[in-house]
């Protein structure tokens, strides 16, 4: 009898763990895309809400530092992703100077002063894609390549309407997730991310990207020179 209790309590654990990761995947998704498609008025105000109610999600549910990517694990032996997402950029800045849509800062320090906070911005989505929904989808879906395509589209459904950076946040949060569970390091993958979204930034010209916008900024965007990529607002 007390073996057939503790199974059926352990049973009823792992069910309240997934209504668990569900909620919190729904509340912090439906935050993102709330703040995604909201008017620029309201925008800033409702993304520091979503910050900080993902923030103590994530805190109330650690998963510890290993498991979220955040530690020297196997970093020196994952960063060719970076040394790769380099090349790809590279190739991207050459055809760019071929088509002539290359579009730079004028000089190093205005190049900085335009993307860091882009490159910032970069490094959060990894995290979010990587340490907040992946760990969950891994505990909800039956094998790990199926937690991938899932986080995959969802990070991906988060950059519509843009018709460039859907497809390629589709490609690239797949690979992304499938490194990470292999390599289990976020650091190098958040560099590549930064490296690539820049790239596209300078590469692209801002009546085709839209600027890299998402969702109603993508819809209301007027084009302004010199306007860099920063987090999604209309």
């Amino acid at each position: 009898m007390a073996e057939s209790g503790s199974s059926s309590s352990s049973r009823e654990n792992a069910s309240h763990s997934k209504l668990r990761d569900l909620i919190e995947l729904a509340i912090a998704y439906g935050l993102i895309l709330l703040v995604i498609w909201t008017p620029r008025d309201w925008q800033r105000h409702l993304w520091w809400i979503a910050a900080a109610v993902i923030a103590i999600i994530a805190c109330a549910s650690f998963d510890g530092l290993k498991a979220m990517g955040l530690t020297t694990t196997s970093f020196f032996r994952s960063l060719w992703v970076t040394g790769a997402a380099l090349l790809l950029a590279a190739m991207a800045i050459l055809v760019a100077v071929e088509l002539h849509t290359l579009h730079l800062p004028h000089g190093p320090i205005l190049f900085i002063e335009t993307y860091w906070e882009y490159a910032l911005w970069a490094c959060v989505q990894q995290f979010l894609l990587l340490g907040f929904f992946l760990p969950r989808f891994l505990r909800l879906m039956p094998g790990a390549n199926s937690a991938a395509i899932l986080a995959a589209c969802l990070f991906a459904f988060a950059h519509l309407p843009n018709p460039i950076l859907t497809p390629i946040t589709l490609i690239w949060g797949l690979v992304a997730c499938l490194l990470f569970l292999h390599y289990r390091n976020l650091y190098p993958l958040a560099m590549a991310h930064a490296i690539v979204g820049i790239s596209i930034a300078i590469s692209v010209p801002g009546r085709v990207d839209h600027n890299m916008h998402v969702g109603l900024g993508y819809l209301t965007y007027r084009q302004h020179p010199h306007n860099p990529p920063r987090l999604p607002q209309p």
